[in-house]
């Protein structure tokens, strides 16, 4: 797999260097290596990386950037908050961690707002 080979399927899977790096289980540095064509990769990591191909953009895992100063609307349009409700209401035990958990936390309805 040639340099061009690998900045074309990061285009087409619309990843950094960094995502495909993880998908591969390698460091970024490598994968920037390949590109310059400083090395070239193994057979195994050209057959992971056509298999990421054939899986498409959905196959790179990708970190979710946090939201800034969400608005309290945003958050609860969020279904992983919701997920993480049902769970709460489902199971005491992990209920009961939470709020352990929570007692380190200060509650945002004690500050007065700005």
């Amino acid at each position: 797999m040639a340099p061009e080979d690998i900045k074309k399927l990061r285009q087409e899977l619309g990843c950094t260097a960094r995502e495909l790096a993880g998908a591969l289980g390698i460091e970024q540095e490598t994968v920037l290596a390949w590109e310059r064509g400083d090395l070239f990769p193994t057979k195994r990591f050209v057959g992971m990386m056509e298999e990421l191909r054939r899986k498409g953009p959905e196959a790179i895992p990708r970190k979710k950037k946090k939201q800034a100063n969400a608005s309290p609307l945003q958050v609860l349009a969020d279904p992983e908050l919701w997920r993480l409700f049902r769970k709460l209401l489902s199971h005491p035990e992990l209920r009961s961690a939470a709020l352990k958990l929570a007692d380190a936390y200060p509650d945002p309805t004690d500050t007065p707002p700005a």
